[in-house]
């Protein structure tokens, strides 16, 4: 006999983040960018079975990249998983993204190095799935992968992700971890 579990908030969740991404293409790939935060749903599931960190998952990034508000969230879902959207999010500073970018990046770092395994659970999701995007990418371009982004000197980027490898560290029991960390050293190897 199957078993049932309540879906309910997860799927009220893939479909808010499936319309508030709805035109969305995912930076460079040509393809929906609702596959990443479905992607984070898939890691995260690897981890716990918890629906509202599933639904987080989902909605990981319609705060920083889309009109949504934590108070929408709030509202849709409920005090847990907006604070736990909000926690994945960049906070939107004054000045330029390239500007604020290793600012912002670090600001994310410190919150997340002192935060809670669900608040660390989510993140997880949303940077391995970047991370194997990268990994991917960087196999098949190279240096032209860099070009893509807007901070392009490599070595930034390779300091975010082993500082996030880093603040993760209480994860390292995981797959998803073990992937994410493997990947990062495959691809920057010591630069940073």
């Amino acid at each position: 006999m199957k078993q049932h579990i309540d879906t309910s908030l997860l799927d009220r969740a893939i479909t808010f983040a499936v319309k508030a991404h709805q035109g969305m293409e995912r930076k460079g790939k040509g393809f929906p960018y609702v596959v990443h935060p479905m992607e984070a749903v898939c890691i995260v599931a690897t981890m716990t079975n918890d629906q509202e960190l599933l639904a987080a998952a989902a909605l990981h990034d319609v705060i920083e990249d889309t009109d949504t508000t934590a108070d929408d969230l709030k509202k849709e879902f409920g005090e847990r998983v907006a604070m736990l959207v909000e926690a994945e999010s960049d906070d939107k500073a004054g000045g330029s993204k390239a500007e604020t970018w290793h600012q912002r990046k670090q600001d994310t770092l410190d919150r997340l190095r002192n935060a809670d395994l669900d608040i660390k659970i989510v993140a997880l999701g949303d940077k391995l799935s970047n991370m194997r995007a990268i990994a991917h990418d960087y196999a098949v371009l190279g240096d032209e992968l860099w070009n893509r982004f807007t901070v392009k000197d490599p070595a930034e980027h390779a300091w975010r992700y082993h500082a996030l490898a880093e603040a993760l560290n209480d994860l390292s029991d995981t797959d998803a971890y073990k992937e994410f960390h493997t990947l990062v050293n495959k691809t920057f190897g010591t630069l940073s």
